[in-house]
């Protein structure tokens, strides 16, 4: 049984905290929220820092300086309502499982990407990119 089952997501230290990600790149995709229903729409439109290759921060010590509206989810952070269905934070956070793929269950660093669950390949880089509206995307739950 994993950390993850005995643990609340205040509970952990900073290690388990950081191994909770999947490395899916999803929560570095930008995201609108729509005004009326206050819906989150995803987009397929990385930041400037994630490396679409490795689904990873290509700067994650600085990347709240470097983005400013890059978000701790550490610091009291509690609306995880954002982040995509799939994430650890947002699946501890409501009570449920980190899935099969998941790298802590998997034991294998690359299974979110084996899974097709991580961005690689299907994220655009955000330059040249004009119109986030025009690559708004639905993911499967």
């Amino acid at each position: 049984m994993g950390f993850w089952h005995e643990k609340t997501l205040g509970e952990m230290s900073e290690w388990e905290w950081e191994s909770l990600c999947d490395g899916c790149g999803r929560c570095c995709l930008h995201k609108l929220e729509d005004e009326d229903t206050g819906e989150i729409l995803f987009t397929r439109v990385a930041c400037h820092l994630l490396d679409i290759g490795t689904c990873r921060c290509g700067n994650y010590a600085k990347r709240g300086k470097l983005v400013p509206d890059c978000l701790s989810l550490r610091d009291g952070f509690t609306q995880f309502h954002w982040l995509p269905a799939t994430c650890a934070y947002r699946l501890l956070a409501q009570g449920d499982d980190l899935p099969a793929w998941h790298p802590l269950v998997s034991g294998r660093a690359d299974s979110v990407h084996t899974a097709g669950m991580s961005v690689r390949g299907f994220a655009l880089p955000e330059a040249g990119v004009d119109c986030l509206e025009d690559h708004i995307i639905e993911w499967p739950e």
